[in-house]
């Protein structure tokens, strides 16, 4: 499969890129509003990969989002919340009910506490993204609660679950085998979009536990 990470030369967008172009054999896309920019960010996430000597060559390439986005089959939206919806907007005219689109962003605010989930008036940045995406392409959440350092890190060994929720159970499954095919990573069905606000408000209470207790750092979750 070919997966487009919009925003791909950001923090979340970078460690998945690192990941699925490390652990899987499918093409990886980077995109960004700056094509430039994005082959940069492909050519040094492929160095880095090839400095483990873990074998195989893994397949980066950058574009502009619309370009990535059009020749993808899963569309990540690896950029910051309050930009989520302009970009599902530029890049819609490139997707089709074949694409699937992928939402890891969550809202907050922080303040001298720590923290705090803030979700726009969808009640989810994920039910935005498919308030905004056309009518036939279905939308999955996923990805929200890792930590962007850790994946990034491709010495760290990952150990964590990733919640996934999205109204279509085929997409939805899609998504689910390719966040398992990441080494340490597991998928867990978290329901439909409904339920994306329960699954949001998890990732600014892992960043405060990582705050509030030195001994811990790239806090994730693992559900027994």
């Amino acid at each position: 499969m070919r997966i487009a990470l919009l925003g791909g030369t950001g923090d979340i967008g970078e460690g998945l890129a690192l990941r699925f172009a490390r652990d899987t054999d499918h093409e990886i896309l980077i995109g960004s509003r700056d094509p430039e920019k994005a082959r940069d960010a492909a050519e040094t996430y492929v160095d880095a990969i090839e400095s483990q000597s873990r074998g195989g060559e893994p397949t980066v390439k950058g574009f502009a989002n619309e370009m990535a986005a059009d020749r993808a089959d899963v569309v990540v939206l690896a950029v910051p919340p309050y930009h989520v919806g302009d970009t599902v907007e530029a890049v819609a005219e490139k997707l089709d009910g074949d694409s699937i689109l992928v939402s890891p962003a969550v809202g907050m605010k922080g303040d001298e506490d720590g923290l705090h989930y803030h979700p726009p008036g969808t009640g989810s940045v994920t039910a935005l993204v498919a308030q905004r995406a056309p009518d036939d392409v279905p939308v999955v959440g996923a990805f929200h609660n890792l930590a962007a350092a850790k994946l990034s890190n491709l010495e760290a060994d990952l150990d964590v679950d990733t919640l996934v929720v999205g109204d279509d159970a085929s997409a939805k499954e899609t998504v689910r085998r390719l966040a398992t095919e990441i080494d340490g990573l597991r998928a867990l069905d978290a329901g439909p979009i409904a339920n994306a606000p329960e699954v949001e408000s998890v990732t600014p209470l892992v960043i405060n536990v990582a705050r509030y207790n030195d001994d811990m750092r790239d806090v994730g979750v693992r559900f027994h």
